[in-house]
C-alpha cells in the first residue's frame, strides 16, 4: 500500500511554496528549477486521493504510487540539502576563521559546486515526475480532486487515564463464561478429574485462538480474578513473543517472582539456582502469554525448571495462535478460543463508536455500525479500533466508506480476516496521523514495551510531524498530541505513564496484529536483516539489524544500496567498526541511528560519522567508550543526542558548539568542567548527568 504518498506530497508542496524556500531559490540561484518542481508535483498531487482509493482493486495504480512516492522520497532529500547547506553556512559565519573559509570555498563542498550538483538531482527528479504524468493508461484515469475532510486534525483524545495492563473486569465484554471455565480449571478438583495426571507433575492449559480474539484479555482476566489471587501463593505474567530463548524467559520469570527487575547479569546456572529457590514450595500461577515455539526440546528444558520441588496444583496458563504450540506444551484439552457474539461485538462498537446515550440519537449512524460490526466476524481488535475511529465522527459519508470499502474483499489468509478491518482503521486515519503509524514499524525490533520519547524524536527527525496548526507549540508537544491520537484510537495498548528526573513520557506495546499492519503498509521502505536475510530492495529506507552468521554478505548487500534513512540494532547484532564505517560513509542521507548495545570493545565511533549531514537522532549504548570523535561536531543537523548505557566518556569534543540544532543532550561524562567552544556554551539546554 502507498497511502503515505498522499501526506508526503503536501509536505512537500507546502515546504516549496513556503517563504523561506523563496528565500532559497534566490539565495542559490534555483528559482525556476524549484519552481517548475512545484507545479509538477501539484498536478501529481490532485489525483492521489482518488489513485488511494483506487489502488485496493488495481495493482497498476498500486505500483504507479509506489514509483511516485520513491521519487517524491528523494525530492525529499534534496530539499534537505538546502536545509543542511544554510545551516553548515550559518556555522562557518559564527565559528570558522579566515584561513577555514577560504579553504571550504576552493574545497569540493564550496558553494557554487553545491548548486551545479543540487540543480541537476532537480531537473533529474522533475524528469522522472513528467514520466509518471505521462503514463496515459494510469494518470489519465485518475480524478482531479481534493478530499479535504481527511486531512482534518481531530485532537479529541479520548481514554486520556487508561495508562495500564490491568485491565478491570467492567471494561471487557462478552468474556465471562469462557472466563469461568479457565478459573474452573485452575481449581484441584476440576484439573485433577479431567487431566489423570500425577499431582507431581504441573498441570498446563493452553488457550487457542486466531489473533485479535482476546487471548490476552482472557487470561488477564483470569489472572487478576479474586478466586484466583486467593488459590495461589504466588502469580506471575510473562509475554514470550516469537523469541523463546531459555536464558531470558528465566530472567522474565524471575522478575516476575521477585516483583522486580533482575538488573544483575546472571549465567544460566544461576537463574537457575535462583528461580527453584523463588518457587520452591509455593503454588503458583504461570501465564505464559502469546507462544510460538514449536521446538519440544526447548519447552521440556524450560518445564523441567518450572517443576522441580513445587508444591501441588501448580498451573501453567499458556496463550497461542498455534495448535501444534498448544499440543507441545498442553497436559489438558485445548481450550479454543471463539469470536464474540454479534450482540457483544455490538456492544463493544457502541461502547467505542458513541458517547454514552447517543447512539440512540444517532440512530442513522447506529444502523450503519450494525453492518460494520457484523464484518469484523467476532474479532474484538478489530470491532475496537473501527469503533474509535469513528467515535465522534458525525459526517454520515464517513461511517458507509467504512462500510463499503472495497478492503473488506482483501484476500483473507489465516488471521487476515481481522486484517481488512484493521487496514480500514489506517485508511480512515487524518492524512497527517498515517507516516507516524507506518513508522512504528521499528518498535518490535527493541523491547517489548516501547518509549513515547524514543518514538517522537524519530518522528521529528524524519520531519513527519507538522506545526502548522500550532504554531506555538514545541515539536516534542506536537509530537505527543499525535502519539496521544494514536493511542486514542486504539493503535498503542497497556499505555503507562513513566515519571523520571527529566521528564514525563509514555510507555507502551502493539498488539500483534497492528504491528502486522504497519509492517504490511511500508513493505517497500523497511527491511529486516538477520540470519535467513537473502537480498535487501534497493530503494529501502529503513534498516534493522538482528543476529546473523556471514558478516560478508551483509557487507556485500549493503553495498548496493544508497537510501537508507534509518539504522537500528539490536545488542546480539554482532557489528563491528568496520560496520560502522560502512553505514556512515555509504548512507549519506541517514536521519536515524539507533545503537542498542555496540561492541564492548568499542572506545570510539569512527570519525566517518562526520559525513552524516542530515543525521537528526542518534542513540548510543556502550559501556566501554570513553570519548567521542571531534567530527560529531560536524553534525549540524542533529536534533537529539542520548546515551544509554554509556558511563565511561572521559572527554567531550571540542568543538560541541557547532551543534546548533541539538535540542537534547542525555548523557553521563566523567569530564569535570568543558571546553570554552564546547558544551559550557549552552549547558543550560542539556541533561547531563
Amino acid at each position: 500500500m502507498a497511502e503515505l504518498v498522499v501526506d508526503l506530497s503536501s509536505r512537500l508542496t507546502e515546504r516549496l511554496g513556503s517563504l523561506a524556500y523563496n528565500e532559497i531559490c534566490l539565495a542559490w540561484g534555483v528559482k525556476t528549477d524549484l519552481q517548475k518542481l512545484e507545479r509538477t508535483m501539484s498536478t501529481i498531487k490532485s489525483v492521489l486521493f482518488d489513485a488511494e482509493e483506487k489502488q485496493v482493486s488495481d495493482k497498476g495504480v498500486q505500483s504507479w504510487l509506489r514509483q511516485v512516492k520513491d521519487v517524491f522520497r528523494d525530492a525529499e532529500d534534496v530539499l534537505d540539502e538546502f536545509e543542511c547547506e544554510a545551516l553548515k553556512r550559518e556555522v562557518v559565519k559564527t565559528y570558522y576563521s579566515t584561513a577555514r573559509k577560504v579553504r571550504r570555498f576552493f574545497s569540493s563542498s564550496n558553494p557554487i559546486a553545491f548548486r551545479l550538483r543540487v540543480g541537476h538531482e532537480i531537473i533529474e527528479i522533475r524528469g522522472r515526475l513528467d514520466e509518471l504524468i505521462a503514463n496515459k493508461a494510469i494518470f489519465d484515469h485518475l480524478t482531479d480532486h481534493h478530499d479535504h475532510d481527511r486531512n482534518v486534525r481531530s485532537v479529541n483524545v479520548r481514554r486520556e487515564n487508561m495508562t495500564h495492563s490491568f485491565i478491570p473486569a467492567s471494561e471487557v465484554i462478552g468474556r465471562d463464561s469462557d472466563r469461568e471455565v479457565i478459573v474452573d480449571l485452575l481449581m484441584p478438583k476440576a484439573v485433577d478429574q479431567q487431566s489423570g495426571n500425577s499431582q507431581s507433575v504441573v498441570s498446563v492449559i493452553p488457550i487457542v485462538g486466531i489473533g485479535g480474539l482476546g487471548k490476552t484479555t482472557l487470561a488477564k482476566l483470569v489472572y487478576n480474578d479474586e478466586r484466583v489471587k486467593g488459590h495461589f501463593d504466588l502469580r506471575m505474567w510473562v509475554s514470550v513473543s516469537v523469541d523463546f530463548d531459555i536464558h531470558r524467559l528465566m530472567e522474565k520469570i524471575l522478575s516476575s517472582a521477585l516483583g522486580t527487575e533482575v538488573s544483575e547479569k546472571m549465567s544460566v546456572d544461576q537463574l537457575q539456582a535462583k528461580l527453584r529457590e523463588s518457587l520452591k514450595d509455593k503454588k503458583y500461577l504461570l501465564v505464559l502469554d502469546d507462544v510460538w515455539n514449536e521446538d519440544r526440546s526447548q519447552w521440556s528444558d524450560l518445564r523441567n525448571l518450572l517443576i522441580d520441588g513445587i508444591k501441588l496444583g501448580s498451573k501453567i496458563l499458556v496463550t497461542t495462535r498455534n495448535h501444534s504450540v498448544a499440543s507441545i506444551m498442553g497436559t489438558l484439552p485445548t481450550y479454543k478460543l471463539d469470536g464474540l457474539s454479534y450482540e457483544h461485538c455490538l456492544s463493544l462498537f457502541t461502547k467505542c463508536a458513541f458517547k454514552e446515550g447517543d447512539e440512540k440519537r444517532l440512530s442513522h449512524l447506529f444502523e450503519i455500525g450494525k453492518e460494520i460490526v457484523k464484518k469484523c466476524v467476532g474479532a474484538p481488535l478489530a470491532v475496537r479500533t473501527l469503533g474509535s475511529q469513528l467515535f465522534s465522527e458525525a459526517d454520515e459519508r464517513r461511517w458507509k466508506l467504512v462500510r463499503d470499502s472495497k478492503i473488506w474483499e482483501l484476500e483473507r489468509e489465516g488471521s487476515g480476516h481481522i486484517l481488512p478491518a484493521l487496514r480500514l482503521s489506517y485508511t480512515q486515519l487524518p492524512s497527517y496521523l498515517k507516516p507516524c503509524l507506518s513508522y512504528c514499524a521499528y518498535l518490535r525490533h527493541q523491547a517489548i514495551r516501547c518509549s513515547s520519547l524514543d518514538l517522537i524524536h524519530c518522528w521529528m527527525a524524519h520531519g513527519i510531524l507538522q506545526s502548522r496548526d500550532n504554531e506555538n507549540m514545541e515539536m516534542e508537544d506536537v509530537g505527543e498530541q499525535y502519539f496521544k491520537e494514536l493511542w486514542a484510537r486504539s493503535f498503542f495498548e497497556n499505555v503507562k505513564i513513566v515519571e523520571d528526573n527529566y521528564d514525563i513520557h509514555y510507555e507502551f506495546s502493539m498488539h500483534d496484529l497492528i504491528y502486522d499492519l504497519v509492517r504490511s503498509i511500508g513493505q517497500d521502505e523497511w527491511s529486516v536483516v538477520d540470519s535467513g536475510t537473502k537480498g535487501i530492495v534497493e530503494n529501502v529506507r529503513h534498516l534493522s539489524f538482528f543476529e546473523f552468521d556471514n558478516k560478508l554478505m551483509v557487507s556485500t548487500m549493503l553495498q548496493k544500496l544508497k537510501k537508507v534513512r534509518s539504522i537500528y540494532t539490536i545488542e546480539k547484532a554482532p557489528i563491528d567498526e568496520s560496520f560502522l564505517d560502512t553505514c556512515f560513509s555509504k548512507f549519506k542521507y541517514l536521519r536515524v541511528l539507533r545503537f542498542d548495545g555496540l561492541p564492548l570493545n568499542l572506545k570510539e565511533l569512527p570519525s566517518s560519522i562526520g559525513t552524516l549531514k542530515h543525521l537528526r537522532y542518534m542513540y548510543l549504548e556502550t559501556g566501554e567508550m570513553t570519548k567521542l570523535p571531534n567530527a560529531i561536531c560536524k553534525l549540524q543537523s542533529l536534533q537529539a543526542l542520548t546515551f544509554g548505557v554509556c558511563e565511561n566518556i572521559q572527554e567531550l569534543p571540542r568543538d560541541m558548539s557547532n551543534l546548533i540544532s541539538l535540542r537534547l543532550l542525555s548523557m553521563t561524562t566523567k569530564e569535570a568542567c568543558f571546553q570554552d567552544n564546547g558544551l559550557s556554551c549552552c549547558i543550560a539546554d542539556f541533561d547531563i548527568s
